[in-house]
């Protein structure tokens, strides 16, 4: 069986998706460049190439600049991902849906399962929703099954909320974050100055992983009833219990 990680920035793949790293081919590295950061590209290379992953794919396709440009309390999903504010963002983060679409295209051709990004976008980065959007739009034609943890933050209970009444997933399972391979992948990011989290970060004793198989939506779940991991709350001062919300 093989199973692919896609990841949007380099870090995400250890803060959100750790417990499929070990056994991932390939690890997917989707964007390179921070917007207008043209020194921070450089040392985002220098931290990638430094990771020493067995097996890893970085794309590099540059950022589109639209973290802070999305009404949060009003959402909107496109078929891009989420509707952005500003007009040549938007531009640019519509032309990077299909860079991803054509990248992803090959390098996930004959994976049985994809680990991504949930739909929402864990603490609510539009470019999170993204690729989770263009790793579905894949599915249809390759046939793999995709799978996303339950993190969360207070920003995206909107989406959350709207998403939440409708069938989501088929399959769950509850799994332990690889601790011990993040945080040597973090010492890494530090060391190059390019971490984009919190330094004082805790992963949880579990998380959990929900599966969208392909084909119909028969025999789904809602997200109702369901605990997720508020990002947001997991500091070295604060138990693993105080990060959980039921949706």
């Amino acid at each position: 069986m093989r199973q692919v990680v896609v990841a949007a920035h380099p870090d995400d793949e250890i803060l959100w998706l750790s417990s499929a790293m070990e056994h991932a081919d390939p690890v997917v590295l989707c964007y390179g460049a921070p917007y207008g950061k043209p020194e921070k590209a450089e040392a985002r290379a220098r931290a990638v190439a430094a990771l020493k992953l067995p097996h890893l794919v970085n794309l590099v396709i540059p950022e589109s600049g639209c973290r802070l440009l999305v009404d949060w309390q009003n959402p909107v999903l496109t078929p891009t991902g989420m509707a952005i504010a500003e007009g040549e963002a938007k531009a640019r983060y519509e032309a990077n849906f299909i860079t991803l679409v054509e990248k992803l295209h090959s390098v996930l051709a004959g994976a049985d399962a994809v680990y991504t990004h949930n739909p929402w976008g864990e603490y609510g980065h539009p470019e999170h929703i993204q690729v989770y959007r263009a790793v579905a739009a894949l599915q249809k034609d390759l046939g793999f099954t995709i799978w996303f943890s339950n993190y969360m933050a207070p920003l995206t209970l909107p989406l959350i909320r709207r998403l939440a009444a409708s069938p989501l997933w088929a399959e769950k399972r509850l799994v332990v974050p690889d601790v011990r391979l993040a945080r040597r992948l973090r010492a890494i990011y530090l060391r190059h100055r390019v971490w984009t989290w919190s330094f004082f970060h805790r992963w949880p004793a579990t998380e959990t992983l929900y599966a969208q198989p392909p084909g119909g939506h028969e025999g789904w779940h809602s997200l109702e009833g369901e605990t997720l991991v508020d990002a947001t709350k997991l500091r070295w001062w604060r138990g693993d219990s105080a990060a959980r919300w039921m949706v």
